[in-house]
């Protein structure tokens, strides 16, 4: 075996409402960012969805403290500045 699988923290942006974007981890970006835009998450209604960043880390702990820090209304005003300038982040979950 490789090891336990790695974990990825993703921040998705709906297309056609640029305000509207979803913070979520996974261990497969592929296949998750598949069910947001043609599976069965709430997101699905407003498809599409593409990707604004994604980080990936070794260790479930670490991606998950990430996670709610991204969730939180300091890490919503960093990922606003950082990694999308054109509007705000919010959780919908």
């Amino acid at each position: 075996m490789h090891g336990p699988p790695k974990k990825i923290v993703y921040i998705i942006r709906n297309d056609r409402d640029p305000s509207r974007h979803y913070t979520g981890i996974t261990n497969d970006l592929h296949r998750r960012l598949e069910r947001h835009n043609f599976g069965r998450y709430g997101t699905v209604a407003a498809e599409p969805w593409p990707v604004v960043v994604s980080r990936e880390f070794p260790d479930e702990q670490k991606a998950r403290a990430f996670e709610v820090y991204l969730k939180s209304g300091s890490g919503r005003a960093f990922a606003k500045r950082h990694f999308d300038s054109e509007s705000s982040t919010s959780d919908e979950e």
